[in-house]
């Protein structure tokens, strides 16, 4: 189907961009963790508290509330461990920074292994050219060992 022309492209755009009402609610839900369910958001569960959650959740949208502040008004009810996102501030940074600083020094120690396991070979411009005594001992020792 070829995309349609002039004003009817652009409603059908904007239709196809428009979030309906349960879609944001979705949106809201997905963001709060169900207080009374482990692990699960209010978007996912079937408690009776996350129905009401939902309930509220739609009321709020219908007002005209934005996400932030019904994200607010729940962390005001419940306190910060309601997100299921936790706020980036405080010591709660360690959760977003701990990996990085774990994956930097897990590079760094490995790094520093190989290193130490290649034993500095690569440090080496020349490798050693055997004398000629050296030849002659080992031209014995191996006559030696065939007989």
């Amino acid at each position: 189907m070829p995309p349609p022309a002039g004003r009817t492209a652009r409603r059908w755009a904007s239709a196809a961009a428009a979030e309906t009402l349960d879609d944001r609610v979705y949106a809201v839900a997905q963001q709060l963790l169900c207080p009374v369910c482990q692990g699960q958001t209010v978007a996912e569960s079937d408690a009776t508290v996350a129905r009401e959650m939902r309930a509220i959740i739609r009321q709020k949208l219908e007002a005209g509330e934005t996400p932030r502040q019904i994200l607010q008004y729940f962390v005001g009810q419940f306190g910060d461990s309601v997100l299921a996102e936790p706020p980036r501030r405080g010591v709660s940074w360690l959760l977003y920074l701990g990996p990085l600083a774990g994956l930097a020094a897990g590079l760094g120690i490995a790094a520093v292994l190989i290193r130490r396991w290649s034993g500095g070979r690569a440090d080496r411009s020349e490798t050693p050219v055997p004398d000629a005594a050296d030849l002659a001992r080992l031209a014995r020792e191996l006559d030696a060992r065939d007989r």
